[in-house]
């Protein structure tokens, strides 16, 4: 038919292809309803990465036929970091196989050499289609398979760019479909956008088993790889790394590091016990109050939750007596470490109380507990461990909540613990002279 009877004009009728709908119900499946209590668990288990830092922020381990996602800003040190957990794994005779979208092998090999990794059975594979890169690896059957990264690969068959919503999506889909039908576990690497987030956006993290962001100031050697998804495991765990010339290097003390380049009491800057995961951590928080010299005083918090900061600031002026309505107010948590559990609280209160009053912080104290809006303090848990880290590092007073009570392990009485019920009473007790005296 040339022409066309509605509108008149001729050749713009276009031949289309309709496959018929399938709707016939499937009654048989590769995977039937099992019952759970004779389902077999042999490959439950997990395979613990040389890296402790790692193996700690994944929960123990790498779980077989899982899929992780790995972002953060260019240069921070993603292919850095899973070129040498590859290399580790491939070290203990398991294949691994490294597929980079971006790099030649013999540019990974430079990097290689200067990491100062064999790479023995570590094999490279450049390539851009992933059913190519499927079929390449299956036949390896690897221990684990990275994707460097995941927006360099692509479907052949579907008609959108390498790096779009489509493309991404469907590669990984496929990716977890493959690594739980051969229960090969896989890391992909994603490019993150302007605000931080990884690009997607979030089309892929409901997809993946794991979400990890590898963090870093940008004038820090520090490196901190934290988990905010995790389905086999707890999604508070933080692992530390020191970024020098032979790559990541984990921090076995991290605590000590934080604090090395801390000497003596200082005006507004005192040490809070924090729990990450697993962990205690001491972290030194800093605040500084000047008077504003514009109409509104401004709040800025970097390392804490900016809604913690306010709470804290308004308890301060209307229960303890601390005129901070015409101050400006700047509260930072040194090491690029991030503070969002309450029991910073006081430690929070006393760094501001601290800097309004250039007063010092008693020597050898650090303090833990959340505050209340009527300006009470509150217990904290696992306050055991915080203050055992404490006494390790060589904490002689804690400052804490009397409510609850407290019950210290033997191993603990160096430690003296100072308890208080109120946040009035704890500045009067933590905070000693005015700087200078």
């Amino acid at each position: 038919m040339g022409r066309c009877p509605n509108c008149q004009a001729w050749n713009t009728f276009v031949e289309t292809q309709l496959s018929p709908t399938d709707t016939t119900i499937v009654s048989s499946s590769l995977n039937p309803p099992a019952e759970l209590s004779r389902i077999d668990d042999v490959n439950r288990g997990r395979f613990a990465l040389p890296m402790e830092e790692f193996s700690r922020v994944l929960g123990g381990g790498v779980v077989s036929g899982s899929l992780a996602l790995i972002g953060g800003d260019p240069g921070i040190g993603k292919s850095t970091l899973l070129l040498q957990a590859a290399a580790m794994v491939a070290s203990a005779k398991e294949a691994v196989v490294y597929v980079s979208g971006e790099e030649t092998p013999q540019q990974i090999k430079i990097r290689a050499d200067r990491l100062g990794l064999k790479g023995n059975n570590l094999y490279l594979l450049a390539e851009n289609d992933l059913k190519v890169i499927l079929g390449q690896i299956i036949e390896l059957s690897p221990r684990l398979v990275v994707i460097d990264s995941i927006q360099t690969v692509s479907l052949s068959e579907i008609e959108a760019a390498p790096g779009s919503i489509t493309q991404i999506r469907e590669c990984t889909l496929m990716l977890m479909r493959w690594a739980k039908q051969n229960s090969i576990s896989v890391f992909i690497i994603g490019h993150v956008t302007k605000d931080g987030a990884i690009a997607g956006p979030k089309a892929m993290e409901h997809i993946v088993d794991a979400v990890l962001y590898l963090e870093g100031e940008p004038f820090s050697d520090l490196r901190l790889l934290r988990c905010v998804k995790n389905r086999f495991g707890s999604t508070n765990e933080v692992g530390i790394f020191e970024m020098k010339n032979n790559g990541l290097v984990e921090v076995a003390d991290p605590s000590r590091l934080f604090l090395s380049q801390r000497h003596g009491p200082r005006v507004g800057s005192i040490i809070v016990p924090t729990i990450e995961g697993s962990r205690p951590l001491m972290a030194e928080i800093q605040a500084l109050t000047n008077p504003t010299s514009f109409g509104l005083p401004r709040r800025t918090a970097n390392g804490i939750d900016f809604g913690r900061l306010l709470l804290v600031t308004a308890v301060l002026s209307r229960r303890a007596g601390v005129r901070l309505s015409n101050q400006d107010i700047i509260v930072n948590v040194t090491g690029g470490l991030r503070v969002d559990e309450p029991s910073a609280d006081l430690g929070i209160a006393l760094a501001i109380a601290s800097s309004y009053r250039d007063a010092e912080v008693e020597k050898g104290l650090i303090a833990v507990g959340e505050v209340s809006l009527s300006g009470e303090l509150r217990p904290v848990s696992q306050i055991e461990r915080r203050i055992g880290e404490a006494a390790r590092l060589g904490f002689k007073r804690c400052l804490l909540p009397g409510a609850g009570g407290v019950c210290l392990h033997a191993t603990f009485r160096d430690m003296e613990t100072i308890t208080v019920n109120s946040l009035k009473e704890a500045l009067r007790i933590g905070l000693a002279k005015k700087a200078g005296q």
